[in-house]
């Protein structure tokens, strides 16, 4: 996945420009152009500016089609606003972890992963 291109395709599907962009957001158009071209990754509220400017839900940057994954014919399923909220908020608390706690929470995660939903309650 190229998010960068994801942006570029979605602005140009609403014919706007990077300058478009700029003034909506506050973003330089520089800036714009290097996320575009693959030179910068965004951060998720960077990434929400940008979707929001574009009148796009900020989940839609994440869909893929079965082409571009590789999956043969299957489609990833398309994260909810909220599935997003819950992934920055985590991504926000974790960037202030360290590597060892970072191991530990990935690893309590996986265990909640595969213990069924009726033994958590």
């Amino acid at each position: 996945m190229n998010i960068g291109e994801t942006i570029r395709n979605f602005r140009l599907q609403k014919g706007m420009s990077q300058g478009d962009i700029e003034k909506r957001t506050g973003l330089l158009r520089c800036y714009l152009s290097r996320v575009e071209n693959g030179h910068t990754v965004p951060s998720l509220d960077t990434l929400a500016k940008i979707a929001s400017s574009l009148d796009v839900p900020l989940s839609q940057f994440f869909v893929e089609s079965a082409s571009d994954n590789g999956s043969s014919g299957k489609t990833l399923p398309q994260l909810s606003e909220d599935e997003v909220r819950f992934l920055s908020q985590i991504r926000r608390y974790a960037s202030n972890l360290n590597d060892s706690d970072r191991k530990l929470v990935l690893a309590m995660v996986k265990k909640m992963a595969v213990v069924p939903a009726q033994t958590l309650r």
